[in-house]
């Protein structure tokens, strides 16, 4: 996913020492799967500019795109955007000075679609607190396409929230079937139908799917439990580096340069998780090393998508050079969700293995696809090329 302006999120992401008490946002309310990851792409699309903007804006067909829906289709959309709408986001913790406070909130404060555009907002106070990392942990989108189940997808987020402490604590029954989205059914008012139909399956899920691991424990009273909780522990087959929490790589050698050549944080990030600090270093060097590069960080960009990274670049460019490097700084215009969206996109558009295999091995640098890439971003772009010659 590509970069969007960070104005306010180095800072708040700098954690300190972890607090004796981790606070988290229940999000209640029976959201389906698709809302639930339509409000995690929301959230990360806003996040840079929680704190600074009042309301927030993404193209609706990429909205659509990322989530799995059509993306003519609308009128789903609209539906799913009502639900977040009316779905309530609940917090009760300790604030800095150690006093108890309670607040509730609408998951989304208004949503509208216009001219192809969907406009979104959260409340003040419910920003606050989806900006700091020490209540909200944000979910990684790579991570949340796995899941096929809502229930499992749900206790993941309520789950990982905790994982720096490695254990939910005590949720009364009540509580856990509102987070789960089956309150008021009378079937899931007995633990044993709850724990065969919700619990079992969607730990199991999140075992096999995610990158922590939940033991389930009950607290009884009398012979009727109670109490759930979930312990928690990184699964090793499945580790990522969290994107909230990074101090590592942030200290090294290898994000400094990053930044200091104008990547974001947040993208930063995502680049020494997905390729590893070794692999950023050595595309950075030879990036850094070009002299006739217009954009480095759309070259940079391409070279860590498309694996490149050995061949000199040509000193006079040619007008397929050109284009290439157009396509590139619209690449770095782009913001994360609208990146995953075009790739996803254009993959749909190639029918032959070999095409889409090339795709998936080089990006938007595939030899084998270089004139359908020009022709997808002319679309994409119109005008783009208007003044070079075929």
């Amino acid at each position: 996913m590509d970069d969007i302006p960070r104005e306010q999120l180095s800072g708040a992401l700098r954690r300190g020492a972890v607090k004796k008490h981790v606070a988290a946002i229940h999000v209640s309310g029976k959201l389906t799967l698709l809302q639930r990851k339509l409000s995690n792409v929301l959230l990360l699309n806003a996040y840079d500019t929680l704190m600074s903007r009042p309301s927030h804006e993404i193209d609706a067909r990429t909205l659509a795109l990322m989530i799995g829906y059509n993306s003519n289709d609308m009128e789903t959309l609209k539906q799913s955007l009502r639900g977040l709408v009316e779905t309530v986001a609940e917090w009760d913790m300790l604030d800095e000075k150690g006093r108890q406070e309670w607040g509730v909130s609408s998951l989304l404060s208004y949503a509208k679609l216009k001219g192809g555009i969907c406009e979104y907002a959260y409340s003040p106070a419910l920003a606050e607190k989806l900006h700091d990392p020490k209540v909200f942990a944000l979910i990684n989108l790579n991570m949340q396409r796995r899941f096929t189940s809502g229930h499992a997808l749900a206790l993941y987020e309520n789950c990982y929230r905790f994982v720096r402490t490695g254990s939910t604590g005590w949720w009364d029954l009540d509580l856990f079937r509102r987070l789960m989205g089956v309150e008021g059914s009378s079937y899931y008012e007995v633990f044993k139908q709850l724990n065969a139909k919700i619990i079992k399956p969607a730990v199991a899920e999140v075992n096999k799917t995610s990158n922590i691991i939940l033991t389930p424990e009950t607290k009884k009273q009398g012979r009727a439990v109670t109490h759930l909780r979930f312990l928690i522990r990184e699964n090793p087959q499945l580790a990522v580096l969290d994107v909230d929490d990074a101090e590592g790589a942030m200290s090294g050698g290898v994000y400094a340069r990053l930044r200091a050549l104008g990547v974001s944080d947040r993208l930063a990030r995502q680049w020494m998780s997905e390729h590893g600090e070794g692999q950023v270093q050595s595309r950075l060097d030879y990036v850094e090393a070009r002299k006739n590069v217009v954009s480095k960080v759309g070259y940079l960009s391409a070279a860590l998508e498309g694996g490149f990274g050995t061949e000199a670049a040509p000193a006079t460019p040619s007008p397929q050079a050109e284009r290439l490097r157009r396509i590139l700084n619209v690449i770095k215009s782009r913001t994360p969700t609208q990146r995953d969206a075009d790739r996803r996109l254009f993959l749909s558009q190639l029918t032959e293995g070999a095409a889409r295999a090339d795709f998936e091995r080089h990006g938007w640098m595939s030899p084998l696809n270089a004139a359908r890439i020009r022709a997808f971003w002319k679309d994409m772009s119109p005008g783009l090329f208007s003044d070079l010659v075929d």
